[in-house]
């Protein structure tokens, strides 16, 4: 079991813990917020064995029917957080209005906010190791969970202190009201999931400040060559795919541009780990001069 499925399974038994710490505050006070941030940690549970599958299909190697590997995977998990996120908040919303029109005082406030602050010190924690260990891994299905993980922390927190309000007060619909807000939140957090993920899935290319390293290191590794230009990049999960065509002189010999490609596959290699480089050699009449230009 590799380190993402091993964090995956981690992600399903903190989130049923979780779950069932959440709606033990939610039974104990019979709060709409309340209520509305356990619904979103049964959500977290579902995206979290969403995950796991999609981090296990991810990690098999190439076949015959998927030569490329089966990167791509993680970003379906990830759409379908997306969507998981934004059905829980439409769910809290019907929640919130049904309050709104019949607001009801809260029970056991004390007890309850209790056991949901303990709930939301273990979401931080975990969600603080998603993120950190998903983007190491290059893993944009844990990068999506963690960051879920960190709305319902906020929320969480957001909660706590408005439920306390409404007790204080006395005014019972701060709860829904809340939980109105809560809603919205979390509707936010699905939009900026899906919107990451559909650039995945659309073959987005590496953010500017590494694809700007990559054609340093091509440069300063292309000793030999006269240029390489048309340089493509994607991400798919962990792999980051770069393409580009190298212009050599005619006279040199097919023995010594393989070494050559080799020493520049070798070098981005050495900085993207998951990298999948392919290199197109052409004569020195093929050179378009507004390339790299070789140092």
């Amino acid at each position: 079991m590799n380190t993402t499925v091993q964090i995956a399974v981690g992600s399903i038994a903190v989130g049923v813990t979780v779950l069932g710490l959440k709606f033990l505050a939610w039974w104990l006070t019979g709060s709409i917020a309340l209520y509305s941030d356990a619904l979103e940690s049964t959500v977290n549970v579902a995206t979290a064995i969403t995950a796991l599958l999609a981090v296990r299909l991810a990690a098999q190697p190439a076949d015959a029917r998927h030569p490329y590997g089966h990167h791509k995977a993680e970003y379906f998990s990830a759409v379908a957080e997306g969507v998981m996120i934004v059905l829980a908040a439409i769910l809290i919303l019907r929640a919130a209005i049904a309050g709104l029109l019949d607001p009801k005082p809260i029970e056991a406030a004390f007890e309850g906010l209790a056991v949901n602050a303990f709930a939301g010190v273990i979401n931080g924690v975990w969600c603080f190791v998603l993120i950190r260990r998903g983007r190491k891994l290059r893993s944009p299905a844990l990068v999506a969970d963690g960051w879920h993980l960190f709305t319902d922390v906020v929320s969480s927190a957001a909660v706590i202190v408005g439920v306390a309000l409404a007790v204080v007060t006395g005014w019972a619909i701060l709860d829904p009201a809340l939980a109105v807000l809560v809603a919205f939140n979390i509707l936010w957090a699905g939009w900026r999931v899906l919107r990451d993920s559909v650039g995945g899935l659309m073959d987005e290319a590496v953010p500017e400040v590494t694809l700007a390293r990559i054609r340093d290191v091509i440069s300063s590794q292309a000793d030999g060559a006269l240029e390489a230009h048309d340089v493509r990049t994607r991400h798919a999960g962990r792999a980051t795919f770069i393409e580009f065509h190298l212009v050599v002189p005619g006279t040199l010999s097919v023995s010594e541009a393989h070494d050559i490609c080799d020493r520049i596959e070798a070098a981005l290699k050495a900085e993207h780990p998951d990298a999948v480089v392919t290199i197109h050699v052409e004569p020195e009449n093929k050179a378009k001069h507004t390339g790299i230009v070789v140092l």
